[in-house]
């Protein structure tokens, strides 16, 4: 079991940045590929990026590729995305995931461990 907890996340003008957190619980953190997504009011959850175990291998969705960067401490059980460059369009609950299989998985359902979320608003 890996519980999961956000933060970070708060009220931005475009063009800023913001760090977000995720808290792992559990001894085991190191083992699992790691995933930020988000979800905008009225929208399905969608990938923005994805962590390998080791933190060696990353991927993100094109629209935030140059501008968020993710990355994990597993001495720490915390994996981080770094988000510049912020806009309007980036406004989502932005939550972490776990997935205790490994590669370039960007679907929701194969993600075993969720957090919370956590709100990012973007404003013009």
């Amino acid at each position: 079991q890996v519980q999961l907890v956000e933060s970070g996340g708060g009220l931005v003008q475009a063009g800023g940045s913001l760090r977000l957190s995720c808290a792992a619980s559990g001894r085991t953190f190191s083992r699992y590929d790691m995933g930020w997504f988000r979800q905008a009011p009225g929208k399905e959850r969608v990938f923005v990026a994805r962590i390998s175990s080791s933190g060696g291998s990353t991927y993100y969705t094109h629209s935030v590729k140059g501008r968020f960067t993710i990355s994990r401490d597993n001495a720490k059980n915390t994996v981080y995305l770094q988000m510049n460059s912020l806009k309007p369009e980036d406004t989502a609950v932005y939550y972490c995931a776990a997935d205790d299989a490994h590669g370039p998985r960007t679907i929701a359902s194969f993600y075993d461990y969720w957090g919370q979320g956590t709100q990012v608003t973007v404003s013009s």
